[in-house]
């Protein structure tokens, strides 16, 4: 995993799960049809703040909001960085 990336404060970097390609009937959904993941791994998190502990750890799968987070691309691949209290919930 090695990612050279450290978030601070109460930040969390996600790798977002594959967007899908077929439905559950059989169908393959167009890139320009597809949605936006709404899941994802953690992939490292911050420190916290003094007034809040981080709740989620590095390796968690979590769910958060369609439009959530900052997109960041860090060695070919892509991210996003959210603050944990954009995360709705540890799948």
């Amino acid at each position: 995993m090695g990612l050279k990336f450290k978030p601070l404060a109460d930040r969390v970097v996600v790798e977002p799960a594959a967007a899908e390609t077929k439905t559950a009937s059989g169908l393959y959904i167009p890139d320009s049809a597809k949605e936006k993941p709404q899941q994802g791994k953690v992939i490292a998190v911050g420190k916290g703040t003094k007034k809040h502990d981080m709740t989620v750890k590095t390796g968690d799968s979590v769910l958060y909001g369609k439009f959530s987070g900052t997109e960041l691309k860090l060695d070919g691949k892509d991210y996003l960085i959210m603050r944990e209290d954009e995360i709705l919930g540890i799948l």
